[in-house]
């Protein structure tokens, strides 16, 4: 199973009813990601994978990163735009660590300012 990028595609920043031609700001970041993973061939290992929600409505945008045997982190609070190149480079430390821990220091800089869960990893 591959390295997951989560990235919940209905978040929006704001509490108002999307106008029918306006992509949410989870959409968006998703094309964002996709067109730079595109360039970069580190990303062929990470899977970008949309998702209805992770239900954190109250703090868009939210991305999970999730790997077999490595813990989850969840990110919130993340901006929809200018974001998309640290979240990457954050994929690259995670597929590259064993163990998946990755310490806050190695965080790109505009990660370590959004609200973050290190979720465990499940024994077995």
């Amino acid at each position: 199973m591959p390295t997951c990028l989560l990235v919940c595609k209905s978040c929006n920043r704001s509490s108002e009813e999307l106008p029918e031609n306006q992509v949410a700001d989870g959409t968006r970041l998703i094309e964002q990601l996709n067109a730079l993973s595109a360039e970069q061939t580190q990303c062929k290992y990470l899977r970008i994978q949309p998702v209805g929600c992770l239900w954190t409505c109250s703090s868009p945008c939210a991305v999970a990163f999730s790997a077999p045997g490595k813990p989850t982190y969840l990110f919130t609070n993340v901006p929809a735009d200018d974001t998309a190149a640290a979240l990457l480079q954050f994929g690259e430390l995670y597929l590259k660590s064993k163990t998946g821990n990755i310490p806050w220091q190695q965080f790109p800089q505009v990660l370590q300012e959004v609200s973050i869960a290190k979720i465990p990893t499940m024994s077995r």
